[in-house]
């Protein structure tokens, strides 16, 4: 696998920034911004909120749960996790290659466990299924053999796998 330690470091840096600090930031701001701008500015509202502190503790007690609610029905709920999914397969060689890896073991592995059982039962393999056999084996060789990172052979696989 190619390391490219300028392009790593730089989603490292981007991960850091608008994972950790970005959100700290943004919080930092915005509850500072709409104390001071707006809150002050509203006796009313300065009545609900008489320090900042307690604006801090009544918004961060009353947020933290509504944003906990709203990322749960973001990945449980909604069909928008998995559209991000789904996205990221197609443009993820090795997530892609994974999953049409592991759809590959899937098929061999039950067509070897009916092979299984029809041993376990002294049952005969005819030539029809010595030939499905390599007949498979063939489809799988090829397939491995042509198939890259860099290209769409994977996609297409999947894609098909769609289709049924």
């Amino acid at each position: 696998m190619v390391r490219n330690t300028g392009f790593r470091g730089w989603y490292y840096f981007r991960t850091g920034w608008s994972t950790y600090f970005a959100f700290i930031f943004a919080a930092i701001n915005t509850l500072t911004v709409t104390y001071f701008l707006a809150i002050e500015n509203y006796p009313v509202l300065k009545e609900v909120f008489p320090t900042f502190t307690i604006y801090i503790i009544i918004i961060v007690g009353i947020g933290i749960p509504i944003l906990t609610l709203i990322g749960y029905f973001h990945f449980k709920r909604t069909p928008s996790y998995r559209a991000e999914a789904t996205v990221m397969y197609e443009t993820n060689p090795f997530a892609r290659r994974m999953f049409v890896n592991s759809e590959l073991t899937l098929q061999i592995n039950q067509k070897l466990i009916d092979l299984i059982l029809r041993i376990s039962k002294n049952e005969k393999i005819s030539g029809d299924d010595i030939s499905r056999i390599y007949e498979i084996q063939e489809k799988l060789n090829k397939f491995t053999d042509e198939r890259t990172l860099s290209n769409k052979k994977d996609l297409d696989f999947m894609n098909k796998m769609d289709k049924y």
